[in-house]
């Protein structure tokens, strides 16, 4: 990566995918179609290059913080949307869109990340206090924001209450307002690469120059953009193929959110891969984190202001595989050291749950 040059192909791609974006509301032709998935993995791309850029700039673990950040903030403005567009038929389209991206992120992202780094270097290590950290902030989130709405009796689960969703709401926000806080001010050292990537030749090459930086930085907000609403274009298509096999209405949840959180798992691969698997779990787990604190915040303001109701209780088997993620997941990086075994017990339960989301 040169200092003062970003390659062209980097501003190409967010500017093919805007001009395609432009293009599908007067085109729908199938060709067209392809056209539009080639645009949006060109903009993937270019999105993790820009993310790098960032990072190496700003340094860690603020780098990540950054493209964790970027990508669930847009990924809220679309539930936002989504639900201020279909209105009450959208009910469990934040519970299912944050369940998703949590098994995507803790059983999907992780497990690619453990299996890749450790095939490659055998055994990995990283910083015991941060995961621990992350993964505590996960738990409770996640069950006071899925699992809780079921065993409310105020009102029939699985719904909270008016009070009690305002309460979860502040509760998520604080959570996560405390993490950041630990990740950046007051515990940094706790993320950061073990030995400060002493032997990590990226991590000692000099850092972009300020206005390079600056560039990236929005280019990667335009990519992040452009590959939601790509994704977003791409949906009907993605809706009636998935009819047209018969499957759950929730694979498309699932397909979606996985466009989404590509070039964040991308970007945690790579970084997995030159042993830096620091990087990785704080890319993971930081998108998890972000995804409940602050899309649980946004969506029970909608909810409250429009009175509509908010479904986030999820069902007896999304309980048991939630509860299996979060079970192995302190098991698994609860020494500090992994090995190719964790990744493939990860990937095994991510398997599990996209077969049983398919078949139920």
């Amino acid at each position: 990566m040169l200092r003062d040059h970003l390659p062209p192909w980097t501003w190409i791609s967010p500017l093919a995918g805007w001009i395609l974006l432009g293009i599908s509301l007067f085109i729908a032709h199938p060709v067209f179609i392809v056209v539009l998935g080639a645009g949006l993995v060109a903009c993937v791309l270019s999105a993790v290059h820009h993310a790098e850029v960032v990072a190496h700039r700003v340094g860690e673990p603020f780098g990540t913080l950054v493209l964790a950040l970027a990508v669930t903030v847009i990924e809220v403005a679309l539930i936002v949307s989504m639900m201020l567009a279909g209105g009450e038929t959208t009910a469990s389209l934040a519970r299912d869109t944050i369940f998703a991206a949590v098994m995507i992120i803790l059983n999907g992202m992780v497990g690619l990340c453990l299996l890749a780094g450790g095939s490659r270097h055998g055994e990995q290590a990283f910083g015991l206090y941060g995961v621990n950290a992350a993964l505590a902030t996960l738990a409770t989130m996640s069950v006071l924001t899925l699992v809780l709405p079921n065993a409310t009796t105020t009102v029939a689960g699985p719904v909270y209450s008016g009070g009690q969703l305002a309460l979860v709401a502040i509760v998520s926000l604080v959570l996560y307002g405390a993490f950041v806080l630990i990740q950046t001010v007051r515990h940094r050292d706790y993320f950061l690469p073990e030995g400060h990537a002493a032997h990590d030749a990226e991590a000692h090459a000099a850092p972009p120059s300020t206005r390079v930086a600056a560039i990236s930085a929005a280019l990667l907000l335009a990519c992040l953009v452009a590959v939601v609403l790509l994704a977003k274009a791409l949906a009907p298509t993605i809706e009636a193929a998935v009819d047209a096999a018969g499957a759950p209405k929730a694979v498309v949840g699932i397909i979606i959110a996985a466009i989404v959180l590509l070039p964040e798992s991308l970007a945690a691969l790579k970084a997995a891969r030159v042993n830096r698997l620091q990087t990785s779990l704080n890319l993971a787990l930081g998108s998890a984190l972000a995804s409940i604190g602050l899309t649980i915040p946004a969506v029970a303001m909608v909810a409250l202001a429009t009175g509509w109701t908010l479904v986030l209780g999820l069902d007896l088997k999304e309980m048991v595989l939630l509860a299996l993620s979060l079970l192995v997941a302190t098991l698994s990086l609860g020494t500090g050291r992994t090995t190719v075994l964790q990744g493939a017990v990860h990937l095994v339960i991510f398997v599990v749950y996209l077969f049983t989301t398919i078949v139920p």
